[in-house]
Protein backbone atom coordinates (compact mmCIF):
# COMPACT_ATOMS: atom_id res chain seq x y z
CA UNK A 1 0.00 0.00 0.00
CA UNK A 2 1.49 3.40 -1.15
CA UNK A 3 0.25 5.89 1.30
CA UNK A 4 2.28 8.96 -0.48
CA UNK A 5 0.41 11.32 -3.32
CA UNK A 6 1.38 11.25 -6.71
CA UNK A 7 3.55 15.01 -5.91
CA UNK A 8 4.82 13.28 -3.39
CA UNK A 9 6.98 10.32 -5.42
CA UNK A 10 10.60 10.49 -5.06
CA UNK A 11 12.62 11.05 -8.64
CA UNK A 12 16.36 10.05 -9.21
CA UNK A 13 18.79 12.94 -8.70
CA UNK A 14 20.03 14.27 -11.97
CA UNK A 15 23.08 16.40 -10.32
CA UNK A 16 26.42 14.70 -9.90
CA UNK A 17 27.85 15.74 -6.58
CA UNK A 18 31.91 16.37 -7.61
CA UNK A 19 32.84 17.17 -3.87
CA UNK A 20 33.96 13.38 -3.21
CA UNK A 21 36.25 13.60 -6.58
CA UNK A 22 37.68 16.93 -5.66
CA UNK A 23 38.51 15.23 -2.34
CA UNK A 24 40.62 12.73 -4.00
CA UNK A 25 42.26 15.15 -5.91
CA UNK A 26 43.22 17.09 -3.21
CA UNK A 27 44.51 14.22 -1.02
CA UNK A 28 46.63 13.03 -4.21
CA UNK A 29 47.93 16.60 -4.47
CA UNK A 30 48.73 16.49 -0.86
CA UNK A 31 49.91 12.93 -1.06
CA UNK A 32 52.51 13.79 -4.18
CA UNK A 33 53.82 17.29 -2.63
CA UNK A 34 54.41 15.52 0.54
CA UNK A 35 56.11 12.56 -1.36
CA UNK A 36 58.45 14.79 -3.88
CA UNK A 37 62.05 16.27 -3.09
CA UNK A 38 62.41 19.70 -2.10
CA UNK A 39 66.26 19.70 -1.33
CA UNK A 40 67.84 21.68 -4.04
CA UNK A 41 70.41 19.33 -5.97
CA UNK A 42 73.18 20.05 -7.81
CA UNK A 43 73.93 19.16 -11.16
CA UNK A 44 77.34 18.18 -10.72
CA UNK A 45 77.25 14.92 -8.74
CA UNK A 46 80.04 15.61 -6.20
CA UNK A 47 80.75 12.82 -2.84
CA UNK A 48 81.51 15.29 -0.17
CA UNK A 49 82.83 14.21 3.08
CA UNK A 50 80.79 14.00 6.13
CA UNK A 51 81.12 16.60 9.28
CA UNK A 52 79.73 16.81 12.37
CA UNK A 53 78.52 20.66 12.17
CA UNK A 54 77.60 22.84 8.98
CA UNK A 55 76.32 25.72 7.42
CA UNK A 56 73.71 26.86 5.33
CA UNK A 57 74.55 27.45 1.51
CA UNK A 58 72.77 30.65 0.24
CA UNK A 59 73.76 33.05 -2.86
CA UNK A 60 76.43 35.00 -1.64
CA UNK A 61 78.82 31.91 -2.18
CA UNK A 62 80.92 31.52 -5.18
CA UNK A 63 80.59 27.47 -5.85
CA UNK A 64 83.39 25.65 -6.84
CA UNK A 65 82.88 22.00 -7.69
CA UNK A 66 85.68 19.61 -7.93
CA UNK A 67 85.34 16.34 -9.45
CA UNK A 68 86.95 12.46 -8.96
CA UNK A 69 87.80 12.90 -12.43
CA UNK A 70 89.73 15.93 -11.86
CA UNK A 71 87.14 18.76 -13.70
CA UNK A 72 86.36 21.61 -11.86
CA UNK A 73 82.78 23.36 -12.23
CA UNK A 74 82.53 27.05 -11.00
CA UNK A 75 78.52 28.35 -9.88
CA UNK A 76 77.80 24.96 -12.53
CA UNK A 77 80.20 26.03 -15.13
CA UNK A 78 82.60 23.56 -16.44
CA UNK A 79 86.02 25.50 -16.50
CA UNK A 80 89.22 24.05 -17.12
CA UNK A 81 92.08 24.23 -14.62
CA UNK A 82 93.63 27.07 -16.55
CA UNK A 83 90.68 29.24 -16.60
CA UNK A 84 89.75 29.03 -13.16
CA UNK A 85 91.85 31.50 -11.54
CA UNK A 86 90.20 34.48 -14.53
CA UNK A 87 86.41 32.62 -13.86
CA UNK A 88 87.01 33.24 -9.44
CA UNK A 89 87.87 36.61 -10.28
CA UNK A 90 85.14 37.37 -12.23
CA UNK A 91 82.56 35.89 -9.59
CA UNK A 92 84.27 38.01 -7.25
CA UNK A 93 83.88 41.42 -9.17
CA UNK A 94 80.30 39.89 -9.46
CA UNK A 95 79.96 39.01 -5.57
CA UNK A 96 82.56 41.83 -3.76
CA UNK A 97 81.77 39.89 -0.28
CA UNK A 98 81.25 36.84 -1.73
CA UNK A 99 82.84 33.45 0.08
CA UNK A 100 84.28 30.49 -1.78
CA UNK A 101 82.29 27.21 -1.26
CA UNK A 102 84.61 25.06 -2.03
CA UNK A 103 82.58 21.27 -3.07
CA UNK A 104 85.18 18.72 -3.48
CA UNK A 105 84.57 15.25 -4.34
CA UNK A 106 85.71 12.93 -1.14
CA UNK A 107 87.43 10.59 -3.52
CA UNK A 108 89.02 13.69 -5.63
CA UNK A 109 92.82 14.36 -6.20
CA UNK A 110 93.90 16.64 -3.00
CA UNK A 111 96.13 18.40 -5.12
CA UNK A 112 93.22 19.78 -7.33
CA UNK A 113 91.21 21.37 -3.90
CA UNK A 114 94.65 22.65 -2.80
CA UNK A 115 94.98 24.55 -6.31
CA UNK A 116 91.61 25.89 -6.11
CA UNK A 117 92.12 27.24 -2.47
CA UNK A 118 95.63 28.64 -3.34
CA UNK A 119 93.50 30.68 -6.15
CA UNK A 120 90.87 31.51 -3.44
CA UNK A 121 93.66 32.62 -0.98
CA UNK A 122 95.54 34.40 -3.81
CA UNK A 123 91.82 36.79 -4.30
CA UNK A 124 91.39 37.08 -0.56
CA UNK A 125 88.49 34.96 -0.82
CA UNK A 126 87.12 32.95 2.42
CA UNK A 127 86.90 29.46 1.76
CA UNK A 128 84.37 27.40 3.27
CA UNK A 129 84.32 23.54 2.56
CA UNK A 130 80.77 21.66 1.90
CA UNK A 131 80.40 18.67 3.97
CA UNK A 132 77.44 16.82 4.85
CA UNK A 133 76.24 15.75 8.18
CA UNK A 134 77.80 12.73 9.16
CA UNK A 135 74.77 10.15 10.79
CA UNK A 136 75.39 9.12 14.78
Amino acid sequence: MDFRKDEDRLEPLSLFSQSSLTDIVLLLLIFFLLTSSFVTNFGIKVNIPKAETGAETQSRFITVAVTKDGQFYEDGNRTSSGMLASSLREAKSKKPNGLLLLRADKDAIVDDAVRVMNIAKALNLRIIMATERASR
